[in-house]
């Protein structure tokens, strides 16, 4: 391997030094300097990049992984996609239960990269046997030499943003950040981005992303589990329906809900504002900065970061099909359907 060069042994070693990028456009009327940590720099296109190889090479260390075994895991799409590089590189069988919630693109993504995928019920209960959770638990069981990643409860989820991403941010902001703005699924994110911030400067505020239908925010307020919250909603990989240990709620200090068609639209105003090809939970936190600055959360003096998860080619069935928006009854005539292909014949 040579950095200095750009040449490198193989994909996994391109994990992480993810770029600090301006916005621009649309915080031009903001008060504050406003960065996006855009995590699709990642050759897995996903801050789960991160997570994946971190996880994984510690359970080499210690002795319960060897070449040949098979690793499991629940996952929206992003965490599958890493966990599926990592294993090709490391000669591990890959396989997912993924969420129904997922788009198709995330799903194919997923068998391209030789993974064995169930697409399980997206709106059961945690506990039923057809969720994500439960398949993942059952194949872990029957399947010998197997280990479970099990992100939404494993601390490592943390460490992994705690050691690259969290130094990452306060070294490219000089240690100047005052606000982190994330979206919290598993939590691991914005926990561990959050534990390596708030000790360097307590003053920082970290303010998690949550959906409308997900029991995060009000647990954090009240810390009660709160199942009348839980209803179906269209964002992948943000908010949950049962509450993870690898949220470090004590580290948060508020929350912001935003709604599926409102972060739909952010994501494409992203795209053609700054040119920044992403996700829909990109713009979920992109939705949630808005509404804190309608809010007047920020000073001229702040200078913000909210983490960009993932990159836009895995919703091309989603938020960037006017086909899709339209049968969510995301456009109405205030909205301007992008402009129809012409085909010169």
């Amino acid at each position: 391997m040579d950095n200095k060069k750009n040449v490198f042994d193989n994909v996994l070693q391109l994990i992480g030094s993810t770029p600090l990028i301006k916005l621009n456009k649309m915080t031009a009327d903001f008060d504050g300097d406003f960065y996006a940590k855009v995590e699709a720099f990642n050759p897995g296109h996903s801050s789960k990049d991160r997570i994946a190889l971190h996880i994984i090479e510690e359970a080499e260390r210690q002795g319960i992984l060897s070449p040949g075994d098979t690793i499991i895991e629940t996952t929206s799409g992003n965490t599958g996609f890493s966990i599926a590089m990592v294993s090709i590189i490391k000669g591990y069988e890959c396989i997912l239960a993924v969420s129904s919630k997922s788009s198709a693109d995330k799903i194919d993504m997923l068998k391209s990269m030789g993974a064995k995928v169930y697409v399980c019920p997206a709106h059961v209960n945690a506990d039923d046997p057809r969720s994500y959770y439960q398949v993942a638990k059952r194949l872990h069981e029957e399947i010998k030499g197997s280990i479970y990643i099990n992100q939404y409860f494993n601390q490592l989820n943390i460490d992994a943003h705690y050691n690259t991403t969290g130094p990452e941010i306060w070294d490219q902001t000089d240690g100047k950040i005052t606000h982190l703005v994330a979206c919290s699924g598993t939590g691991g994110t914005i926990s561990g981005i959050a534990k390596y911030l708030k000790e360097q400067n307590p003053e920082v505020k970290i303010i998690g992303v949550d959906a409308y239908g997900s029991v995060l925010k009000k647990y954090h307020e009240t810390r009660e589990f709160d199942e009348k919250e839980i209803y179906p909603y269209r964002i992948e990989g943000l908010g949950k329906n049962l509450i993870p240990t690898a949220t470090a709620f004590d580290l948060i200090d508020e929350f912001v809900k935003v709604t599926d068609e409102e972060s739909a639209h952010s994501a494409r105003e992203i795209s053609n504002t700054e040119g920044l090809f992403v996700g829909y939970t990109s713009g979920a936190a992109m939705q949630a900065l808005k509404q804190l600055n309608e809010e007047g959360a920020f000073k001229p003096t702040d200078k913000v970061v909210v983490v960009f998860p993932d990159h836009g080619s895995r919703y091309m069935s989603k938020v960037y099909s006017d086909k899709w928006m339209q049968e969510q009854g995301f456009f109405d005539s205030k909205t301007e359907v992008h402009a129809p292909i012409e085909y010169i014949k």
